[in-house]
């Protein structure tokens, strides 16, 4: 069981060096000190560059590590695609141009582009180009740019020039993030400065929870980096910078807000801030604890950048929490009383921050029933959206913003088959390549097949098939499902196809499985948390009945709102499992800060009379916290795949509505409903005294008088 009181003498001890006079000076130098050393420890540590989505045992990824034995393997190709801006057919001079251009793409790639290959139509023409990829997608996306910029000089007149195929959209996604990580950055410091800004009222207080964040936001891009090479893991670094800023500015808002409660009450401001983070500690802990463990389970996903968010991920919460807890505190200590200014609490001053959320808890408490029903018929509305929600989005698709690789797969797919852009691969045993080339050749939606190559020992045969069909449409999917399905039936051949459209196949399956494994372990992991916490059986189960209905309704309203206002059919494929969970272990925060206030009152005043009281504790920086939250979540729409924009519209909308909603009228009439009854099996907090669950005279029309002269309660947890 963890335990907290503030009559611990180890507790007492730390807290009070950590923010006296003295001692605040010298944990100040050694968290500077702290920051320095780590940061030249890893400065030089860069995380792996990759985006694989496939499962590396899937079919398409034996396929990716057999076509690196082939001695081109570092050849691939892109297509050029031609047309003329009028629209009209291209004509002879039309065609001489683009061919006049090809000498000089054989000079830059040091290989033979091949074409032009016009139409039937006419209208356009398209040149096979062979180019060196890189080591990574950025290498690859630096030649592809280098490229373009060549065939720009030289575009014939009345032409436009497009380079897609696969590397053009590989490196499309990396060269999308240029400068992106700084914009992020940027407009997260942003809306985190102005909400602060908002929430402390003080143009000087805010500075010092931001500046901490800041630096555990770049420490943790240092750390986690390392641990990416180390590992061997491919992760979205914006993900985690999202992570550290909105995890470090909720601790810090619950912190500060439970340091201007006490200084409402006791005159000192050391003894206040050391009272304020003994109280605040365990529920940081809590929920610290919760989210690492729940990004932890994603060590079992197989897709490769939802895996490779586990260990980076939990280490940059570590991180932000413990910058919170060991760095900020100190800061504060030295800044002293005044860095409220203008509204210096002290004490006897009127704290009325508690008297709106007071009185919404005394109508929900009045009126449980009613309550309970409109919450969850507002949670039950939202989730009606997941009807229509599907899961898969194709090339063009996944970019939000116009890509040069997109557009060029749209006008091949008006004037060539769609599927000449990407083509399929199968590698096969040698001996029985003319039987296997026969097989894809009758498989439905395959227009042609051809070898392409050999290994060195002759051994195996590269075979690239041409579909039919658009890429990552259903029906290219089912293509590669017939393929695979015709040449897996060939004797002897072993044949496997991979290519990018069975790599999407491959990452829809690997998606769909980690969601059906990861979404339990965090359920798992939640409902073990809330049961130390709680020391109840009753009061995890609802909990977490509520935590997923909320998660649910966030995801059915997001994959809504994505298809009605954004015009995207579908969410993508990474989507759902990380948005399950960074909506269950986020929305628990809430939960934890909430019910554990709960507990500490009901202790002295009973459960219906705590559920009041905590309300009005909570209510105002809960509410700041979850707005901070999912502003920052938010700003993830600044980055240019949908994936992400996605991910932030539906975490941002779930975490508003668990603070307004869940919360506020859910969690409180839940509790009030049951009252004693929540914190079974284990003995209600009440029980030695108190109320009984009679809500104080006074509580609501002056709640936030009232509930700020409260004296502190010991906060045991477990």
């Amino acid at each position: 069981m963890l335990k907290s009181s503030d009559t611990s003498p180890a507790r007492q001890r730390f807290s009070a060096a950590l923010t006296s006079r003295h001692g605040a000076r010298i944990a100040l130098v050694i968290a500077v000190l702290s920051f320095t050393a780590l940061f030249g420890l890893f400065s030089m540590v860069k995380a792996p560059d990759g985006s694989s989505v496939e499962p590396a045992d899937s079919e398409s990824g034996q396929v990716a590590a057999l076509l690196a034995e082939f001695p081109d393997a570092d050849q691939q190709s892109v297509i050029l695609v031609a047309t003329r801006t009028d629209g009209a057919a291209l004509s002879t001079a039309d065609l001489t141009g683009i061919s006049r251009l090809m000498p000089a793409l054989d000079t830059f790639t040091g290989s033979r582009a091949t074409g032009p290959q016009v139409s039937d139509d006419g209208a356009a023409a398209a040149v096979v180009i062979p180019i060196t990829v890189g080591a990574d997608a950025t290498a690859t996306g630096d030649t592809v740019k280098q490229l373009r910029t060549l065939i720009a000089e030289n575009t014939p007149a009345g032409l436009s020039l497009l380079v897609t195929g696969g590397p053009a959209f590989g490196a499309d996604v990396a060269l999308a993030f240029d400068g992106a990580d700084v914009t992020l950055l940027l407009v997260t410091i942003g809306i985190v400065a102005l909400l602060l800004i908002g929430t402390y009222r003080s143009p000087v207080l805010w500075i010092l929870p931001l500046t901490v964040v800041g630096l555990a936001d770049q420490l943790a891009t240092k750390v986690t980096g390392a641990l990416g090479s180390w590992l061997g893991m491919q992760f979205d670094a914006g993900i985690i910078s999202v992570l550290v800023f909105g995890a470090g500015a909720n601790y810090s808002l619950l912190l500060i807000s439970r340091y201007r409660e006490e200084l409402h009450r006791i005159p000192d401001a050391h003894s206040a801030l050391a009272t304020a983070w003994r109280q605040t500690v365990p529920a940081v802990l809590a929920s610290n604890i919760t989210v690492v463990l729940s990004l932890t389970t994603l060590v079992f996903a197989v897709i490769p950048r939802t895996r490779g968010l586990s260990v980076p991920a939990a280490a940059g919460l570590l991180i932000a929490m413990a910058a919170v807890l060991l760095a900020l505190p100190p800061l504060l200590a030295v800044s002293g009383r005044k860095v409220f200014w203008p509204l210096i609490p002290r004490p006897g001053d009127a704290h009325r921050d508690g008297r709106l959320w007071g009185s919404m808890a005394r109508r929900v408490t009045a009126k449980p029933v009613v309550s309970l029903v409109v919450g969850v018929g507002i949670l039950t509305v939202m989730g009606a959206g997941l009807f229509g929600t599907s899961v898969g989005l194709d090339q063009i698709a996944k970019f939000r913003t116009a890509a040069e690789s997109a557009e060029g797969l749209q006008v091949m797919s008006q004037h060539f088959p769609p599927g000449e852009a990407q083509p399929m691969f199968i590698v096969t045993n040698a001996a029985e390549a003319d039987s296997v080339l026969a097989a894809a050749g009758r498989t439905p939606g395959v227009l042609r097949a051809a070898p392409t190559g050999t290994t060195i020992d002759g051994a195996l045969t590269r075979i690239m098939v041409t579909g039919q069909y658009a890429p990552s449409t259903p029906a290219s999917l089912d293509t590669v499902t017939a393929l695979r399905a015709a040449v897996h039936a060939v004797p002897g051949a072993d044949a496997l196809v991979g290519g990018q459209v069975a790599e999407d196949l491959d990452s829809r399956a690997g998606a769909d499985r980690d969601l059906k494994l990861v979404a339990p372990l965090v359920l798992l992991v939640t409902f073990l948390v809330l049961l130390v916490l709680l020391r109840s059986l009753i009061a995890p189960i609802l909990l977490l009945i509520v935590n997923l209905g909320s998660a649910a309704a966030a995801i059915g309203a997001g994959s809504w709102l994505s298809r009605v206002l954004f015009d995207q059919p579908a969410l993508d494929v990474e989507v759902p499992v990380l948005a399950f969970l960074f909506l269950v272990a986020l929305g628990v925060d809430y939960t934890i800060f909430l019910v554990h206030r709960i507990r500490t009152e009901a202790a002295e005043h009973g459960t219906r009379a705590g559920v009041v009281r905590a309300v009005g504790h909570t209510g105002s920086v809960i509410t700041s916290a979850g707005i901070v939250l999912a502003a920052v979540f938010a700003a993830l729409g600044v980055l240019p795949l949908v994936t992400l924009g996605q991910l932030g519209l539906i975490v941002g909308l779930g975490v508003v509505v668990d603070t307004v909603v869940v919360r506020s009228v859910i969690v409180p009439a839940i509790f009030t409903l049951l009252d004693r009854r929540i914190w079974w099996p284990g003995a209600a907090p009440d029980s030695t005294g108190g109320t009984g669950g009679a809500v104080p005279s006074g509580v609501g029309a002056r709640d936030g008088e009232e509930l700020s002269h409260d004296r502190a309660e010991p906060i045991r947890l477990g």
